[in-house]
């Protein structure tokens, strides 16, 4: 230690301990694939291994990096493992660790080019890499960030500020039900309210469809509503799906509307032919996101966002204060802090140069196609086999599917089974994979991205899932409710919903109700109305907003739905649960179908804030609901 700098080292002490530290993580990477590829502990656990008690006096750095070895990397998920096929994996490269290690060493610090010429032109440098891989035009600029979520959000705010400026209340965005989350949150945290994002069914490729698109901005503008940007997916965290980019293009051009794709997950994919063939129309993107620490193997954090017209990343984006007046940029200068949201930023471009300069890029093209590869030899595994079913088909790197358990079980058993199985894949430390919905049906999602994983690592741990021992017996059945209108259902409901207490026993006739404590039935009571419609009246319109849900107490209506067969619904049978149900942050789907009155009808109106916390606290009623889903959406 330095007497003259209590937090100084010399050259000997800091050799020692970096030469103690590569040795641990080669040592941990040369051996990743015989450990568990994720090991869970609880708050406890964890509070008993490491104390929170911060030392007063130095403790020996033999000692710190031994609990990190023992008591901190084992108890995680270990993303670059061969095994790991869970969420997205992140398995890094050599090479980029080490610019990671350089550049908090060096503890450069990115925001101008006056105080880091050297990093800004190795930024500079990545961002034309990226925008050549995509065929971006020369004019674009980008800016790197985090992750998907901060280049989306970015995205978005430098969308607002070049179309509409100030924050109004008139603005919608439109996305698909596969968009991933961070869009919601994106919208929320640029203050979009819940009527301001519009959530589309895809169609069944899990792409989002150009006709709900075009029928949802139609009915906008007939509002009074401004459209202004479309959130696409080029490869969706559910099951890689890209949407139809080159149509969405045509639309946005057409209607003068900010096109951004966000391509976090698939991007890269670009670098490949297949690849390519799939990401057709990225380049007329307005603006697009990319992960350099998904599919481009860097370590976390690595994201990106590009912009076409380069000079609005910098207008949205650009402030200059009278103690950052020394930084302002001369000609061909680039102050990276004029892109984005940060000000202070490390050097992320590093680890992409040196990983790039150390490998080639040729190597990153081989190892993407190598993960669409073993995912299509996943996909072939699994239609070979007679205990796995495919739910959704190899699309860049991910493959849908579950266990069938034998035949004649109900979807709630089938998820029961199916969650059992991914647990105790976990469990036993072999790999590691996740779950996720494909309209309403539970779907154990693989997802090969690892550069490490091999042909053994996929069809072992797809045979692991397929002859894994799960006791059958041991998953009765959820609770359900009959959704058959009750005979008895009360006719005689006051105006006065919410004063008068006979509305409670109405409510325990109707039978989607009837798993509900009085203390929720009090609460539905509380929140919700009473509305009459006459005949032929239009109550909810396909493509509009609203996300209010409807229970039929007298009479009939009719469900117009796009393949032309109408569907009625009477007493004690309901409607609107798709735009009620809370897709992220607030957010849900557009009326997905036109509802209209048969003849007089008394209905119980449901706002979704309500529906939303009986579906978290009624298992029966949620049971109810997603039936309701996995029969209605497809056919909407």
């Amino acid at each position: 230690m330095n007497d003259a700098d209590p937090l100084g080292l010399s050259a000997e002490e800091m050799r020692g301990m970096a030469h103690e530290t590569v040795d641990m993580v080669i040592d941990l990477l040369a051996d990743l694939g015989s450990l568990p590829a994720q090991r869970r502990a609880t708050p406890e656990e964890m509070e008993a291994r490491l104390p929170a008690t911060p030392p007063a006096g130095p403790v020996p750095f033999e000692q710190i990096l031994s609990d990190v070895r023992e008591k901190v990397i084992p108890f995680g998920c270990l993303n670059g493992h061969p095994r790991f096929f869970a969420f997205v994996p992140g398995g890094g490269t050599f090479p980029g660790m080490l610019g990671d290690f350089i550049a908090s060493a060096v503890n450069f610090e990115v925001s101008s080019w006056m105080e880091a010429a050297g990093p800004s032109r190795v930024e500079s440098i990545v961002i034309d890499w990226f925008k050549e891989w995509i065929s971006y035009p020369s004019g674009a600029a980008g800016v790197l960030v985090s992750g998907g979520s901060a280049a989306n959000l970015t995205a978005l705010a430098c969308a607002r500020e070049a179309i509409a400026g100030p924050m109004r209340d008139d603005l919608v965005i439109y996305a698909s039900d596969q968009a991933h989350s961070s869009v919601a949150r994106a919208a929320r945290a640029l203050g979009f309210r819940p009527a301001q994002l519009r959530v589309l069914p895809s169609d069944d490729d899990f792409r989002l469809r150009p006709d709900a698109l075009r029928g949802a901005i139609a009915a906008d503008r007939s509002d009074g509503l401004t459209p202004f940007a479309v959130c696409a997916s080029a490869g969706s965290t559910n099951t890689g799906a890209v949407d139809p980019l080159p149509v969405l293009a045509g639309i946005c051009e057409q209607e003068e509307l900010w096109l951004h794709v966000d391509g976090a997950y698939g991007g890269f994919a670009s670098m490949t032919e297949r690849g390519g063939r799939l990401m057709r129309g990225l380049k007329r993107a307005d603006s697009v996101t990319l992960d350099p620490h998904k599919w481009f193997y860097q370590p976390f954090e690595c994201g990106c966002l590009l912009v076409r017209e380069g000079r609005l990343l910098d207008d949205a984006f650009r402030i200059s204060p009278h103690y950052l007046k020394d930084t302002a940029g001369h000609q061909g200068e680039v102050n990276f802090a004029d892109r984005g949201l940060q000000l202070s930023r490390m050097a992320r471009a590093l680890k992409v140069w040196m990983s790039v300069n150390a490998f080639g890029s040729d190597a990153f093209r081989s190892a993407i196609d190598r993960s669409l590869d073993l995912a299509c030899l996943a996909q072939r595994r699994i239609e070979q086999s007679k205990e796995l079913e495919l739910l959704s088909p190899a699309r860049l790197g991910i493959v849908c599917f579950r266990r069938r358990f034998g035949g004649g079980r109900s979807e709630e058993e089938a998820e029961e089974l199916n969650s059992r199985l991914v647990a105790a894949l976990d469990e036993s430390g072999y790999g590691l994979v996740s779950s996720t919905r494909l309209r309403g049906r539970y779907a154990i999602r693989l997802c090969v991205l690892n550069h490490t994983s091999s042909e053994d690592d996929v069809l072992g741990v797809l045979d692991w899932l397929q002859r894994a021992e799960i006791d059958v017996d041991a998953s009765p059945p959820r609770p359900g409710a009959s959704s058959e209108p009750d005979a008895d259902l009360d006719r005689g409901l006051p105006a006065d919903w919410a004063a008068d207490q006979g509305s409670l026993s109405a409510i325990q006739r109707i039978p989607l109700f009837e798993g509900l404590s009085s203390e929720q039935r009090d609460a539905l009571v509380r929140d919700s109305r009473l509305r009459s419609a006459a005949a032929g009246e239009e109550l909810t319109t396909r493509w509009s907003a609203g996300r209010d849900f409807f229970v039929i107490l007298e009479g009939r209506a009719a469900v117009e739905l796009e393949d032309g067969a109408p569907r009625e619904l009477g007493p004690g049978e309901f409607f609107g649960e798709l735009a009620a149900l809370d897709w992220g942050a607030g957010y849900g789907y557009v009326r997905t179908a036109t509802v209209s009155a048969l003849e007089p009808l008394l209905l119980l109106v449901v706002p979704a804030e309500r529906l939303n916390a009986m579906i978290v606290e009624v298992p029966a009623l949620a049971a109810v609901i997603e039936a309701a889903v996995r029969e209605r959406l497809p056919r909407s």
